[in-house]
């Protein structure tokens, strides 16, 4: 099973507004950046889209750290996600969004791990340039 590195990150442009996402995915010493938006979100959604999209470019079961500065993407996939599906995700924020992460998920074994956001830390700061830069053109589309 491959070792890949997915690092996430999300924004949003008011809350909600107009939103991106950011992901870089490592392989060895191969890069692959992901980036794209919304025109109406939150930046949970985005900061939970980044990782969906970063696990549906994957093309076979693989091991996966998920770096991301969401404490909310980190606890949801680690702790919180069981739960959520007991009780089928009642009251439960970007359910959508939850099922889709389940579906792309399948296969992978997922270790998410919590960073400090706007530390310093090369590839958050990285995804975070893309995320911001895709809200900022959705933002400017529809002036």
């Amino acid at each position: 099973m491959k070792k890949i590195t997915l690092f996430s990150d999300g924004s949003a442009l008011g809350n909600p507004g107009p939103g991106g996402y950011g992901v870089i995915l490592r392989f060895g010493d191969k890069e692959r950046e992901i980036s794209g938006g919304d025109i109406h979100t939150t930046n949970n959604r985005m900061e939970l889209l980044g990782v969906i999209e970063g696990l549906r470019a994957l093309k076979e079961p693989c091991a996966v750290d998920v770096i991301s500065d969401s404490s909310y993407v980190v606890k949801g996939i680690n702790e919180w996600l069981g739960n959520w599906i007991k009780k089928d995700f009642k009251n439960i924020k970007n359910p959508d969004l939850w099922r889709d992460y389940i579906a792309v998920s399948k296969g992978h074994k997922i270790n998410a791990i919590w960073v400090r956001g706007h530390d310093g830390h090369v590839e958050n700061e990285r995804c975070d340039i893309l995320a911001k830069n895709e809200a900022q053109k959705i933002k400017e589309a529809i002036k």
